[in-house]
């Protein structure tokens, strides 16, 4: 199953090299000038809309698409589409024709969601006198590769639908990934393929990135690289049962391999004992704090300890490492300068918001200092490693910092009204959430605790000692009751008595230690 949107490449009759883009509109503001006040620069795309599947006879249309009826899409009412297309950029139905079925791209498994898919169509305005909206302009290849490469913060930027469907086929700015799983490549040269991987729901790929520049240039003699390689790859964690095609992707990079981690969790590293094996000669570079997690089984060779501030040289690409801690204490994020595309490891994800561990140093304090220092490099792009690549960075990253601060908030008020421990605290803010998910909630709980503390917000009679105290044995056998008890009010009908029986001894056992560790 997926979602398609129609893209429609409208050809410029004067100039068979220019096509037509849209100037993209962005997401709504916040009406908070907080945050309104940080805005991403502009974003030309194709125009695009999305297809809709015509049920029962689908009959004849007024656009006639050549091509199109070799395809498997012809339940899909294009009319209706390219008409919302037309109409978008101020044209009518009968200012274009010529038109024609071009490609069909299927979208790699970001998730959580489903995959969108992407038709495109090709045609051109039959008038060779109209007139151009302002909010469109014509553009050919060559002038958005201008864009798109050796870019400076806060330039114009080029979009996804115009890489994949037209530039990525004209210039070949990378080698090409050996793999049978779907990948994408944008901006040029970065190219990201999601791996299954041990990580947390509602995801469950580790985008893999890869930089493997097909013609390597000449810019490594004037900085002080930390290291040097034809073939970087980042976060390889994908499960063990997709190590085969991870060493697809490594095998026919070069020997001189760079690989770079931003963290230590298995959903980032899992796939490293694949690459030492099949290249011992690679250098593993990571933070120090992440390093010392990094088990021997995963990585005993040559590796270098980051802090952030460093340069990597691939390919005579440079890529400035940056140190990030929040989401752990060894936290790092890697800036690729020629795309001045940031990937940002696990301090952002494409569709909700970042946990902390607070096992591994995450810090709430750490978290909102990083989420600025991402905001000043003005990226045009972000890559997480979990999920889609986001157009609009520093609304991205104002939407975290809004939500960690309404979190810390609605934490802020429940301790005020009596909140004393970690489970009572979980119940309270999270009271519309799925139960199952108040453990991995209960970290960034902790850590908003402790940064209210830092910043002497905390009323006087609680105590940060005793509610630590609760974090523990405490929270666990009370969350473990109040999950069971849940299921059980909405499952019992349909459980047999054996099953309660053996589900009431579980819950017994919670409630003892529940009681046993008592908040006091």
């Amino acid at each position: 199953m997926a979602t398609y949107n129609l893209a429609l490449i409208l050809g410029n009759p004067l100039n068979d090299d220019e096509f037509l883009l849209a100037k993209q509109t962005p997401p709504p503001k916040f009406g908070i000038e907080e945050y309104d006040s940080f805005v991403d620069s502009d974003l030309w795309d194709l125009p695009s809309k999305k297809l809709d599947l015509v049920e029962g006879e689908l009959e004849p249309g007024g656009f006639v698409i050549e091509g199109l009826e070799r395809t498997s899409l012809r339940k899909f009412d294009f009319d209706s589409a390219i008409n919302k297309v037309l109409e978008q950029v101020g044209f009518k139905a009968n200012d274009g024709g010529e038109w024609r079925f071009l490609k069909h791209l299927e979208e790699a498994e970001f998730g959580p969601g489903l995959p969108v898919h992407t038709v495109y169509i090709s045609g051109k305005l039959l008038n060779r006198n109209q007139n151009l909206p302002g909010l469109c302009k014509w553009m050919s290849i060559q002038s958005c590769l201008s864009w798109l490469v050796d870019v400076k913060p806060s330039s114009d930027r080029v979009g996804p639908l115009v890489v994949l469907g037209l530039i990525n086929d004209s210039v070949h700015s990378s080698e090409k990934v050996n793999t049978a799983l779907d990948y994408q490549e944008y901006p040029p040269g970065v190219i990201i393929v999601p791996m299954r991987s041990r990580t947390a729901k509602p995801f469950h790929t580790t985008n893999l990135v890869v930089f493997a520049p097909e013609s390597v240039k000449n810019k490594c003699e004037d900085y002080n690289f930390v290291a040097h390689g034809d073939a970087l790859i980042v976060d390889p964690g994908c499960r063990a049962n997709f190590h085969k095609e991870l060493l697809k992707v490594v095998a026919p990079l070069s020997k001189k391999l760079v690989v770079f981690v931003t963290h230590h969790h298995r959903d980032h590293v899992d796939g490293l004992s694949v690459i030492q094996k099949c290249n011992p000669n690679a250098t593993l570079l990571a933070h120090k704090n992440s390093m010392r997690r990094i088990g021997k089984g995963d990585w005993s060779l040559n590796h270098i300890s980051v802090s952030g501030g460093e340069d990597i040289c691939i390919g005579g690409q440079r890529l400035n490492i940056i140190f990030a801690p929040g989401h752990t204490d060894g936290h790092l994020a890697l800036l690729h300068v020629d795309t001045h595309s940031l990937i940002v490891g696990d301090h952002c994800v494409g569709q909700g918001s970042a946990l902390l561990d607070v096992t591994s140093g995450g810090n709430m304090t750490d978290y909102f200092q990083s989420t600025y220092k991402f905001i000043e490099l003005a990226p045009h792009v972000l890559i997480p490693m979990h999920g889609r690549v986001n157009l609009w960075p520093k609304r991205m990253l104002c939407g975290y910092l809004k939500n960690r601060r309404s979190r810390e908030l609605s934490i802020l008020e429940a301790i005020e009204n009596g909140a004393k421990t970690l489970i009572d605290i979980v119940a309270n803010v999270y009271s519309e959430v799925d139960r199952s998910l108040w453990f991995p909630a209960s970290s960034n709980v902790r850590l908003h605790v402790e940064h209210l503390a830092q910043q002497n917000k905390l009323p006087k009679e609680f105590s940060i000692q005793k509610f630590q105290r609760t974090c523990g044995v405490h929270f666990i056998s009370r969350w473990i009751w109040a999950y069971l008890a849940a299921e059980f009010l909405s499952r019992s009908k349909n459980l047999h008595i054996p099953k309660i029986l053996i589900g009431g001894a579980v819950v017994s056992f919670a409630v003892f230690y529940s009681l046993k560790y008592k908040f006091t």
